[in-house]
């Protein structure tokens, strides 16, 4: 599909003939294919100094850096501005991959991998983070590790279809430091000054998109551009009411739109008055390709794909003013969600974790779940108020005082692995397991077991004699031949 005659024309206006047919013809070429590394489950190697400095594709680029055991990936380079991202020489199929499915590493586009970048001078350990329109969960994912085991991300999906997928990606990443609401942004805002840090990915046209999903063109239309700002004003206002005096907001779309990006600002900023302050510098190296600019106290950031290794992303970075003095406000609980544990339960499921002094227990219908014991408190209060569809870490059942253990206790990186058989499978084997099938009982011990591949939990297995219960989940089997 070709591109929308409005934006090609807008385009040329905005960045000039020649710039603007450059960006028309980035758009048309193939986009480049990046992962982000879970940092627990996939170390980062190498050296720590600034990417650049190393030669793009060289030897030293990368040496040492990418894990042999992802050896389903072949890596290109680094993303320059992620730690942990890399670009790929091609794209795999990461459906039969079953380090994909253990949440090794989550594929994210590089551009996206910036907002890391723009909390570098924020203290995010133990900090209270809420993502809005956070489906599917790159950033939440990225956030989660951000944070740390005592932090907190809540992350807001309001369409309950992607709220879903959203939720499975977490479970995924594991590091049950997450809450995924669905509800509207106002229901959130009402947790005023309730949060360290407020990231809006907001709804937007997708004009970044049009390389990487063409599908992106054909919805595209000026009348669709201005509900999209419309709609990010409205959500801006709640993001701003939650964000606690001395808070960092990150805003950020995947369009090229001054509406929605740079105009989005100005609108927020004639109502903000002094309430905001510049956010901490936020260094970027030329080489890099990205446009940094400023509006007000925001400090700006453009991504075109002529320019930089990614699609198009537009992201800004801004303080709320520590003398705003909004009082913290949090919303009546409306009903009563998780009951405690007993002692005899609380100590069985203690012992599936490495660090239970750590966590806290709780009881949501029939399934136990963990969370850390610095936010527990606050995934109470949440729980009361909001529609919560997940969070923490889900343990499991607990039938006649043994913990039946839930899939996404499997990739959990706080797991205990002591306590029960390990079941390492090879690739092959590791796939019909992910597609349900039978899987062979010779390297099963009798009873129930972790399924991992190359160390990374997939799931659960039990074995009863020669036969095999496969338990993973039906609803995240593979089903692509």
């Amino acid at each position: 599909m070709m591109l929308p005659e409005k934006f090609v024309e807008r385009v040329l206006r905005d960045l000039g003939p020649e710039e603007g047919r450059t960006l028309c013809e980035a758009l048309e070429s193939e986009a480049p294919t990046s992962v982000r590394l879970h940092p627990a489950k996939c170390p980062v190697m190498g050296p720590t100094k600034s990417l650049s400095e190393r030669p793009s594709g060289s030897a030293e680029a990368f040496a040492g850096g990418f894990p042999e055991t992802l050896p389903n990936l072949t890596p290109a380079r680094r993303v320059p501005w992620c730690r942990e991202g890399w670009y790929l020489a091609g794209r795999p199929s990461f459906t039969f991959d079953p380090d994909f499915h253990a949440g090794a590493y989550y594929v994210q586009e590089a551009s996206s991998q910036f907002v890391g970048r723009l909390l570098s001078g924020c203290n995010l350990e133990g900090a209270r983070l809420l993502d809005l329109c956070a489906a599917p969960g790159g950033k939440t994912t990225l956030y989660a590790s951000l944070v740390g085991p005592q932090g907190l991300v809540v992350a807001n999906e309001i369409d309950r279809r992607r709220a879903a997928v959203l939720a499975d990606n977490v479970r995924k990443w594991g590091t049950g430091n997450v809450v995924v609401t669905c509800c509207e942004a106002a229901a959130l805002g009402d947790f005023e000054a309730w949060f360290d840090v407020v990231a809006v990915d907001a709804p937007c046209s997708g004009e970044g998109m049009f390389r990487k999903d063409p599908a992106a063109r054909g919805e595209w239309s000026e009348a669709n551009v201005r509900l999209c700002a419309a709609r990010q004003d409205g959500i801006l206002r709640e993001a701003w009411r939650a964000l606690k005096p001395g808070g960092t907001l990150v805003y950020s779309t995947c369009t090229f739109n001054r509406n929605e990006d740079e105009g989005s600002l100005e609108r927020m900023l004639a109502w903000t008055g002094e309430e905001v302050s510049e956010a901490a510098p936020v260094d970027v190296e030329a080489s890099w390709g990205v446009v940094c600019g400023r509006v007000g106290a925001f400090r700006t950031f453009r991504f075109y794909p002529h320019r930089a290794c990614g699609e198009g992303f537009f992201a800004a970075v801004v303080r709320k003013s520590a003398e705003s003095g909004d009082r913290v406000r949090t919303p009546k609980a409306r009903r009563t969600v998780l009951a405690p544990v007993d002692r005899k339960s609380a100590s069985e499921l203690a012992r599936w974790l490495q660090d239970p002094g750590g966590m806290r227990f709780g009881v949501a219908g029939d399934t136990s779940y963990a969370w850390p014991a610095a936010q527990a408190e606050a995934v109470q209060t949440l729980s009361g108020a909001l529609p919560v569809i997940y969070s923490g870490v889900a343990l499991g059942t607990i039938f006649k005082g043994v913990l039946k253990p839930d899939p996404a206790l499997a990739f959990f990186t706080g797991l205990d692995r002591g306590a029960l058989p390990v079941a390492e499978l090879a690739d092959e084997e590791a796939v019909r397991y992910l597609r349900r099938q039978e899987i062979a009982a010779a390297g099963l011990a009798e009873g129930m077991n972790l399924v991992c591949v190359r160390g990374r939990g997939l799931g659960f297995a039990k074995r009863i004699g020669n036969r095999v219960n496969n338990l993973y989940p039906n609803s995240l089997r593979i089903m692509k031949q």
